[in-house]
């Protein structure tokens, strides 16, 4: 974890970080002011390379094929316009939103470039593409993190989550990475896997710290599971609060554990864009409801600065109880345990 955060911060030049300022700056004179207030450019970006995924996982809708958007993967030149015209302030770039990045073919190139760029680079993968071949072409990427999920040490438990997956198929994928890492002398992808602690698996949470030291990836997340009808109880909610987004009243009823302040970081230092050029506000926008505009036909300055999105920072600032996608949003709360 120290080399990662020294390679983060080696590609911390002044342009960025006078940006990075700029940013936080504008942000809590907004917070305070409660006007949508903004002095700068987006810090890091998610970009998503693919809607398409091979499994079936119950809260995604990704994976239950529930999207009113439509499937494709990113295009290659779509990706360099992208990057190119957030440079020089972007530093960090997180390839994934929804679906499963490494079934676009062109993946890899386009975290190629961006590496290409100084950029900090991170993806999140169910790993079962992960061959020996695209194992090599991914530590020879300059991939800086990789996100393994792995919600389950035995293949009964795993596949109650990751439904139609296989977990030889994750373990050796990551073994893959692995060899590659030691093959090439590589520091990088710093190999992490993520378990979403449920109910069916909160049993394995030792388990896979076992696992992972087994193995040699370099850390072990635990992340709370968001689930979209809690109100009433969720079978996916585990029973220690501790991994649990939602606290249990006394009247049996669900609510979320952190306070639904009217505030919301994300909203200035950072945007999704979806594979077909969309701009929107967040990862909680996985239908991409508030599409603030196509990057693919306008410039990203005037999406950044336009009405659209101006007026949705306003909303957050007056009332994000009023705004569906911040209904079930873990801001303000412990995601990672």
């Amino acid at each position: 974890m120290r080399s990662e955060v020294l390679q983060f911060v080696r590609f911390a030049t002044f342009r960025r970080m006078f940006n990075a300022a700029k940013v936080w700056a504008s942000y809590n004179v907004a917070r305070i002011s409660k006007r949508p207030v903004h002095w700068g450019k987006p810090i890091a970006v998610s970009i998503e390379p693919t809607t398409a995924c091979n499994l079936g996982c119950p809260e995604c809708p990704s994976g239950l094929k529930k999207f009113s958007r439509p499937t494709g993967n990113l295009k290659g030149d779509l990706n360099k316009k992208i990057i190119d015209q957030l440079l020089p302030e972007l530093q960090y770039v997180t390839f994934y939103f929804q679906g499963e990045p490494f079934i676009n073919p062109d993946f890899l190139e386009m975290v190629e470039y961006a590496s290409s760029k100084k950029i900090y680079t991170a993806t999140s993968t169910n790993a079962h593409f992960i061959t020996d071949d695209v194992a090599r072409k991914t530590v020879e990427s300059g991939l800086n993190r990789l996100i393994i999920s792995i919600d389950g040490v035995t293949q009964d438990v795993y596949q109650q989550y990751r439904v139609h997956g296989k977990l030889d198929k994750v373990i050796a994928g990551t073994k893959n990475i692995l060899k590659w890492k030691k093959e090439l002398n590589s520091n990088w992808p710093n190999v992490v896997f993520q378990f979403l602690v449920a109910k069916p698996n909160e049993h394995q949470i030792q388990g896979v710290i076992e696992l992972g030291k087994e193995l040699g990836v370099d850390d072990v997340w635990f992340k709370t599971v968001q689930v979209y009808d809690y109100e009433n109880g969720n079978p996916l909610i585990p029973t220690q609060e501790k991994y649990s987004r939602y606290k249990k009243l006394a009247s049996g009823k669900y609510v979320l554990k952190n306070k639904m302040i009217n505030q919301c970081w994300r909203m200035w230092q950072s945007c999704v864009f979806t594979w077909d050029g969309g701009v929107v506000p967040c990862c909680f926008d996985k239908d991409g409801t508030h599409r603030f505009g196509d990057i693919s036909d306008q410039n990203f300055s005037q999406i950044w600065k336009g009405e659209g999105y101006k007026n949705f920072r306003r909303a957050v600032l007056r009332g994000r109880d009023q705004i569906e996608i911040c209904k079930n949003c873990s801001e303000g709360a412990k995601v990672w345990t």
